[in-house]
């Protein structure tokens, strides 16, 4: 009884998101729908947290032919109910955010893409076949492209775009890798067979592991989300918190049991801990404050793949979950400010709007250190169970110091954005900021944040698995990060200048300058060598029309007889004349 109410609601909830698609009275009423879908979700995940279900996987016949059944198949298990709600929740704060955010804007279009965003992203996470998964993979992809290049006569909307989609092509390589093997070893693409045979190949690993590399912005491939921030700010809440950036850590989580774990804890470990150290340390030296926030979530993001290396997936999902919550919410506190301070992103020149903008500021303060990890809020709860995990053995004592100086970064730049936008003097030229006078400007952050602080408590007593033998020092341990971090924080707000070598070297986005400027240019100065030095040089002179007539001379000159000398012209009577009397005195005799 309990598995047909499951599917029963799940597939009503899913079902109401396509009403604003096929339905032009609906249009208007997509942030009510958002919302009533997702209060219906609530009763699987209840379910899911009560009874400890199981893999559900329900099938839909589409097409049967004589050679293939195309069957859309749904996977319910504990992941996708609770990423379910939690996806669902984010977009209806974000939707209620736009209808202020963008009033000069077509708000129904932007809608309909965010809508479909959402929708191909819970495509994804319910998907019961690779090929559901490759078609919910390939939306986010698209959309991700269309929402950053929402305004698109910018040049840097435009350059912005095309990074997300080529990075993302390259990560896609993988999946469609993976697709092939399984194909052509076991027949199938159903994800429950696959994971119930329990075939652990190298090859699907790599490809898994690839393909999250793209999406997720992993070290190496992680500099499109920076770029990202481009777009319209709802977009990137959306794209940072719920959708796009976490649809690789979410396959990696379903697919953990099919994963050699070989080769799975040492790539992801690498992986987890370069990403959240670089972009931790990229975050600090930035100014824009969309920008330290995207850093923000490709850190994060390294934390959730080091959860995976340590063959802990759940403390993956917990941190994602906890995660889009507060990230969000940050997201759409940064588009309050900027949208009051006319489109200003440098938190250098936040004018005092800790009195004009109070509610925007506090809910930024609340979730700022929440991501920091400050004990009793969400952040606390799954960021610091990773790291006590981590504890729990001497083989990961790199990656656990490595993850220790990232959480201490995360308090350094957390409390640097703080400091700067809840200011309260004055430290540009004025500009006029109005008053947070629309509920639809803070009732979202004031929801989000109050999901932020309870998430935690909730989900621990299913997602948590930490190693109950931890000392008061190993507790005490991440706390400890903050506190150093915040003191780290003054220091430099007061003490270090910010013209360095290292500060500017770090500003200027060390690896991505490397990767989009210098290997580009150099590529470019090479490429104009070759053309008009080996084509025209080389092609065209040498081997061509200069090649072409010396062989033509020296080929006149070998072949004709006429050469223009008096003494060749005798030499050869000579020899003429006295063949012609050999062969006469020959006749004679």
């Amino acid at each position: 009884m309990l598995e047909p109410m499951m599917i029963t609601l799940i597939l009503t909830s899913l079902l109401l998101l396509m009403l604003p698609l096929v339905s032009k009275k609906h249009e208007t009423k997509i942030t009510k729908i958002i919302k009533f879908s997702f209060l219906i979700s609530l009763l699987p995940m209840l379910l899911t947290m009560k009874y400890q279900t199981q893999n559900i996987n329900v099938n839909f016949h589409l097409i049967n032919t004589g050679m293939t059944n195309m069957t859309m198949t749904l996977m319910i298990n504990k992941y996708s109910t609770l990423f379910l709600p939690t996806a669902l929740f984010v977009t209806w704060s974000i939707m209620e955010f736009s209808t202020w955010y963008m009033t000069n804007e077509p708000t129904t279009k932007f809608q309909k893409h965010l809508l479909i965003f959402l929708i191909s992203m819970l495509t994804l996470a319910t998907a019961g076949s690779f090929m559901q998964l490759l078609v919910g993979w390939e939306g986010v992809g698209i959309l991700s492209f269309m929402l950053i290049n929402w305004w698109s006569t910018r040049t840097n909307a435009n350059s912005a775009a095309l990074q997300a989609i080529i990075y993302n092509r390259i990560g896609d390589i993988g999946l469609i890798l993976v697709m092939t093997i399984l194909l052509s070893t076991l027949g199938t693409w159903d994800i429950m067979s696959t994971l119930t045979l329990n075939t652990k190949d190298t090859l699907i690993t790599l490809g898994l592991i690839m393909a999250a590399i793209g999406k997720s912005a992993q070290f190496f491939m992680h500099m499109w989300l920076p770029a990202a921030m481009e777009g319209p700010t709802p977009v990137s809440s959306l794209l940072h918190s719920s959708t796009m950036v976490v649809a690789g850590i979410y396959m990696l989580a379903q697919m953990h049991p099919m994963m050699n774990p070989k080769y799975l804890t040492t790539i992801c470990l690498y992986l987890g801990t370069f990403t959240s150290i670089y972009s931790a340390l990229c975050a600090i030296a930035q100014n824009d404050i969309k920008k330290i926030i995207a850093f923000s979530t490709s850190s994060q993001l390294g934390l959730m793949m080091i959860a995976i290396g340590i063959n802990k997936p759940d403390l993956a999902m917990f941190h994602m979950i906890t995660h889009a919550t507060f990230k969000s919410t940050l997201f759409l506190s940064a588009g309050s400010i900027i949208h009051n301070m006319q489109n200003e992103q440098d938190i250098r020149k936040t004018n005092c709007i800790k009195n004009t903008l109070p509610t925007t500021t506090t809910m930024m303060t609340i979730n700022g250190i929440t991501l920091a990890g400050t004990p009793f809020l969400s952040g606390f709860y799954s960021k610091d169970m990773i790291l006590e995990t981590l504890m729990s053995t001497n083989t990961n004592a790199w990656a656990l110091a490595a993850t220790l100086l990232s959480t201490t970064m995360t308090s350094i730049y957390t409390t640097r954005m703080i400091f700067y936008t809840t200011k309260k003097f004055f430290c540009y030229k004025p500009i006029p900021a109005q008053q947070e006078s629309k509920s639809q400007q803070t009732f979202p952050l004031i929801r989000l944040t109050l999901a932020a602080i309870m998430t935690g408590t909730m989900l621990t007593p299913i997602l948590s698995n930490a190693p109950a033998s931890l000392t008061m020092y190993m507790k005490m341990t991440p706390m400890m990060t903050i506190i150093v971090g915040t003191y780290m924080t003054t220091e430099m707000t007061t003490k270090f200048q910010n013209t360095t070598t290292s500060w500017k070297f770090i500003s200027h986005l060390a690896f991505f300058k490397l990767l989009h400027r210098t290997l580009s240019l150099k590529a470019l100065k090479l490429s104009q060598k070759h053309s008009t030095q080996l084509t025209d040089l080389v092609w065209l002179e040498n081997i061509g029309p200069t090649t072409i007539d010396q062989l033509n001379m020296t080929t006149s000159n070998i072949i004709s007889m006429q050469k223009g000398q008096i003494k060749k012209y005798l030499t050869i009577l000579l020899i003429t004349t006295t063949i012609l009397l050999l062969t006469q005195t020959s006749l004679i005799l």
